[in-house]
C-alpha cells in the first residue's frame, strides 16, 4: 500500500511539474490572444482560462509518467517558455491590430474618424471598433478556442519544453509577420481607399469646372453615406479575408508569410 501511495505521489508531483512548464508558455499566449486577451477581460478570468488550456493540452504531451524539460535547468526553461509564449501571444495580437489599422484607414478615407471614438477602452474610430468586435465574434463562432489548442500543440512539437529559442530567427519571423499584417490591413481597407481616391478626383474636377460651388458641403454627405454603404456591402468580405489569414496563421504559425 505504501509503495502504491509513493508511486501515486511521485506521479502527481511529475504531473504538476509538467503542468507548470506548460503554463509558462500558455499564460502569455492567453494574455494577448484575440477575445480572451482583451483589456476588458478580468485578470482572474484570464488566469482561469490559462489553467483550463493547460489541463486541455497536458494529455497531448504524452503519457502521465513522461517528463517535460528534465534535461534543461529550471531557469533556462523559465526563460525560454516565457519568451516563446510572449512571441506567440504578440503574433496573435497583431491580427487584432490589423483590424484596428484597417478600420482607421477606412475611417480617415470616409470622414468617419471621430464618430463614437470613445466606445472602446482603447479609443479608435467607429469603423475600427465595429470591425474588431465583429472579427472577435466571428472568430469565436469559427472555433477559435479549438484552433488555439491546436496551435499551442503545434508549437510544442516544433519547440519542445526546454528548447532555447533562436532570437534572431524569432525577430526575422516576427518582422515578416508585422509586414504581412500591415499588408492585410491595407487589403481590408482597400474598397474605402479606392472610393476616397475617386471621390477626391471627382471633387477636384467639379471644383475646376465650377469654382463658385462649395463642393465640400456637397461632397461631405456623399462620402459619409458612401462609407456606410461600403461598410454594409463589403463588411462580410473584409471579415472573411481577415479570418482566412488568421486561420492560416493558426494552422502554420512558423510558415506564415
Amino acid at each position: 500500500m505504501s509503495e502504491e501511495l509513493s508511486l501515486l505521489l511521485g506521479l502527481s508531483q511529475l504531473t504538476l511539474e509538467n503542468g507548470f512548464y506548460l503554463f509558462l508558455r500558455i499564460a502569455p499566449i492567453v494574455g494577448f490572444v484575440p477575445g480572451f486577451g482583451e483589456s476588458v477581460v478580468s485578470i482572474r478570468i484570464k488566469l482561469a482560462l490559462a489553467l483550463c488550456l493547460t489541463l486541455a493540452i497536458l494529455p497531448l504531451m504524452g503519457p502521465p509518467g513522461a517528463s517535460l524539460g528534465r534535461e534543461a535547468p529550471f531557469l533556462a526553461i523559465l526563460l525560454s517558455e516565457t519568451t516563446i509564449g510572449l512571441f506567440l501571444g504578440l503574433a496573435l495580437r497583431m491580427f487584432v491590430i490589423a483590424l484596428q489599422t484597417a478600420g482607421s484607414m477606412a475611417a480617415q478615407a470616409t470622414s468617419l474618424a471621430q464618430l463614437f471614438a470613445g466606445a472602446s477602452t482603447e479609443p479608435m474610430p467607429a469603423i475600427g471598433h465595429l470591425l474588431v468586435v465583429s472579427g472577435l465574434a466571428f472568430a469565436m463562432l469559427m472555433g477559435l478556442p479549438v484552433r488555439l489548442i491546436e496551435m499551442i500543440d503545434t508549437s510544442y512539437r516544433a519547440l519542445p519544453v526546454g528548447t532555447l529559442p533562436n532570437l534572431a530567427l524569432f525577430a526575422e519571423w516576427f518582422g515578416a509577420l508585422v509586414a504581412r499584417c500591415f499588408a492585410l490591413a491595407f487589403s481590408i481597407a482597400g474598397p474605402f481607399l479606392v472610393m476616397s481616391v475617386l471621390y477626391n478626383l471627382t471633387l477636384g474636377v467639379i471644383n475646376r469646372a465650377m469654382p463658385q460651388l462649395m463642393v465640400a458641403f456637397v461632397g461631405a454627405p456623399v462620402i459619409t453615406a458612401g462609407g456606410l454603404v461600403f461598410l454594409l456591402v463589403f463588411g462580410p468580405l473584409m471579415l472573411s479575408i481577415w479570418w482566412a489569414s488568421f486561420e492560416a496563421f493558426l494552422a502554420r504559425p512558423e510558415g506564415f508569410r
